[in-house]
């Protein structure tokens, strides 16, 4: 009796975590420098398929541990990101460094400081504050509604080291140099360079191949940040959606931006109505209209920056 009570138990238990969506499959590790490696997750919007999983998701091997950026959207990726760690090399991750406060992002945190307790996350302070202020919670809802409870049973682990601007942490003999902005693609964005290796983290401030959230962004703050990483003429930038590469993985987002919003500043001021501008900016878009999400964001995006245009008139 007790061994037919202990299978039922285990698989009883082992039908609900499939059924959870705690099966996250180990996407492919490409090695993109000398000590980096990327996870390049779905470009589409979380969901049922995806289990959330959309961003890219990076891990950096130094001469002492290991520093995660961007662990994913929930305890199952950032689990898969730790088995994929450890494929690789036995140091532990001593920190990880958080891009910006969309959970998408950052909520596989809670799987890395499960198996590293004492692990260091750092990010920007306005992502600190937006988190402790329900932005976490905003966040664990949205990705549970949008892929049917995939991503249920994870926490929110705050980050609780305060990035500032241009500070430089040495890790194991590597340097991890702090970007931040006061409004780019959120008002939260921290953009992390690895000297050694030439290389940037753009978090969503640079998406390829994939178009990129404008909610709650700057069109002219992220083309300033954009401007920034780009002027450092690196070899590598990896951006938060889509595939790594040179300059073009953030340089071609950049011109899109650009495209719009000096669209949105002329014509405006011409009085054509948002509407009227998509269409004069269409027959431009030649090279973005394949982006995933390029059809549902197009129309809103020229809204958003006809009314920064507006407002930054005043």
């Amino acid at each position: 009796m007790r061994a037919s009570t202990s299978v039922f138990v285990f698989l009883f238990a082992s039908i609900s975590a499939v059924s959870a969506g705690q099966e996250i499959p180990d996407y492919p590790v490409q090695r993109v420098s000398k000590h980096v490696y990327v996870i390049h997750g779905p470009r589409e919007i979380p969901n049922p398929t995806n289990r959330g999983f959309m961003n890219n998701p990076a891990f950096v091997i130094t001469d002492q541990s290991v520093v995660v950026v961007d662990p994913g959207s929930s305890v199952h990726i950032g689990e898969m990101v730790v088995r994929q760690v450890r494929k690789v090399t036995d140091r532990p991750v001593s920190h990880v460094f958080v891009s910006h406060i969309h959970g998408d992002h950052w909520l596989g945190s809670a799987a890395i400081k499960h198996a590293y307790p004492r692990v260091k996350i750092y990010a920007h302070p306005q992502m600190i504050a937006a988190a402790k202020g329900g932005g976490a919670q905003v966040w664990l809802d949205f990705l549970s509604r949008l892929t049917n409870g995939a991503t249920d049973g994870t926490r929110a682990e705050l980050p609780t080291e305060l990035l500032q601007d241009g500070q430089e942490i040495a890790v194991g003999g590597l340097t991890f140099r702090a970007y931040l902005s006061e409004h780019a693609h959120t008002r939260t964005d921290a953009m992390i360079e690895v000297v050694e290796d030439s290389l940037m983290f753009l978090g969503d401030i640079g998406v390829y191949q994939r178009m990129g959230r404008m909610d709650d962004g700057s069109f002219r703050g992220n083309i300033a940040a954009l401007d920034r990483a780009l002027t450092l003429n690196l070899k590598h930038y990896v951006p938060g959606h889509g595939p790594s590469g040179g300059p073009e993985a953030g340089d071609a987002f950049r011109q899109y931006l650009k495209m719009v919003y000096d669209a949105a500043v002329k014509y405006s001021e011409e009085g054509l109505a948002p509407y009227e501008i998509k269409a004069k900016l269409m027959p431009l878009m030649d090279k973005y209209r394949k982006w995933p999400l390029f059809a549902e964001d197009f129309g809103k995006q020229v809204s958003l920056a006809v009314l920064e245009a507006e407002q930054a008139a005043f």
